[in-house]
């Protein structure tokens, strides 16, 4: 590898995106790291862009800033062309480009890639109006669950509990437009059984290498109950997924992926998220990102002994990079505004007390003025914390969220709980 350090763009604005800027800062390797736009959290260790993400500004930037590498955080602006938009440059994007993206922009587009290459993935049926996807609920005696096609902030997966919630969604989704063009189409599809885990795979065409895997806690409140968010924590590594299970992702879902990214003529160059369902040890998907997961990210990259701004390099230059793990869990809270995944106040003063150099925080949705945090988002901090074990870790990370006061604030108790029950 070419060891000159290399000036470095995270895009986005999150935890996730902090989370990266903050590995990315422990990397020799790295020169100079710019944020877009960035938080008030990350500003604190990269350097804002100060423009707006236009392709074409995007680019001057990074000729003026001699950036090297670009590492795209979420994935609406992969979806939009962003990686294509580069591929004649000089500048290495990490992120796939547009065909490769629509693994995630469009659910229908995923599921029937799944479908075309032998991937385990639930029954499902497409409608674009909502006529006909009333009929078919009113024939479905099992459970389902609805999907809006396009992109929704990781809102648009919708868990009825009565077939009478489950005609509302789609009432909500096709006829009330909540996720505008986005649920112009929709998908039902059976709903799987088992237990949910995340699986981050760094791809360079045919060479790949797999992160911890990991546990997300999707719903808002304690023991998976109220609606779905952006997610409301993680830990890592999962037991849940075991090295049994692990084998059978790769050979049933990670190489028929990169088959028929191949066949389709796709240069995937990024992360692709695995969104599994394990049900006596057999793994079926319930969807695909194409970046890294938020809140995962911040737990797995916790986690990583490795350097990942190295790992990313190896990949962009065609080489399977060789990550190590520390040993022990990483667990990672969001603290979240008052009515949060639903409508919320922003502007709340955020207080902190003495928080232990050990604890990583990450801001998701903050704003700093004259020396005073605020909230500036539904998913405002990510609290995260390693221990030897599960409970300490936890213990670790609930102790330090005792430090931390805005008001509205609220959280979830149980990160990492099911980890706890399962050993």
């Amino acid at each position: 590898m070419n060891k000159k350090r290399k000036n470095i763009l995270v895009i986005g604005s999150g935890g996730r995106e902090h989370a990266i800027v903050w590995k990315v800062k422990k990397s020799p390797l790295a020169g100079e790291v710019f944020c877009l736009p960035g938080n008030s959290g990350i500003s604190r260790d990269a350097s804002p862009a100060g423009i707006p993400l236009d392709f074409e500004r995007v680019k001057s930037f990074t000729e003026e800033k001699d950036i090297d590498l670009i590492i795209v955080g979420p994935e609406a602006p992969l979806v939009e062309g962003f990686a294509d938009f580069f591929k004649e440059s000089r500048v290495m994007v990490f992120g796939p480009v547009k065909d490769g993206a629509m693994l995630e922009g469009s659910k229908v587009y995923a599921k029937d890639f799944m479908k075309k290459n032998g991937i385990p993935t639930a029954g499902y049926e497409v409608f674009d109006n909502e006529s006909d996807a009333q009929d078919y609920l009113s024939s479905k005696k099992e459970d389902v669950v609805i999907k809006a096609d396009g992109l929704c902030g990781g809102k648009g997966v919708i868990i009825p509990e009565t077939p009478r919630k489950a005609r509302e969604a789609v009432r909500v989704l096709m006829k009330e437009k909540k996720f505008g063009e986005a649920g112009s189409k929709i998908i039902i599809e059976d709903k799987l059984q088992g237990e949910e885990a995340s699986v981050l795979v760094m791809i360079s065409g045919e060479k790949y290498v797999y992160l911890s895997p990991s546990q997300d806690h999707k719903p808002v409140f304690d023991g998976d109950n109220g609606p779905n968010t952006g997610g409301m924590g993680a830990y890592a590594p999962t037991s849940a997924i075991s090295s049994s299970v692990m084998e059978k992702i790769d050979r049933k879902i990670t190489k028929p992926v990169i088959d028929g990214l191949k066949e389709r003529g796709i240069d995937y160059r990024g992360v692709l998220y695995l969104g599994l369902m394990i049900h006596s040890e057999e793994p079926g998907v319930l969807e695909f990102n194409v970046r890294l997961g938020d809140p995962e990210a911040q737990a797995v990259l916790g986690l990583m002994e490795s350097d990942f701004l190295e790992a990313v390099l190896d990949l962009m230059e065609n080489r399977k990079p060789d990550i190590k793990w520390k040993d022990g869990y990483v667990v990672d809270v969001v603290l979240a505004s008052g009515g949060y995944p639903g409508s919320y106040r922003k502007g709340m003063e955020i207080s902190m007390g003495d928080i232990d150099e050990d604890i990583m925080l990450f801001h998701s949705g903050t704003r700093e003025r004259d020396g005073v945090l605020y909230t500036d988002g539904g998913r405002v901090l990510n609290v995260a914390a390693a221990g030897k074990d599960i409970e300490r870790a936890r213990e670790k990370v609930y102790g330090a969220i005792e430090k931390i006061n805005f008001e509205g604030m609220h959280y979830r108790t149980d990160i990492g709980l099911k980890e706890v029950m399962r050993k």
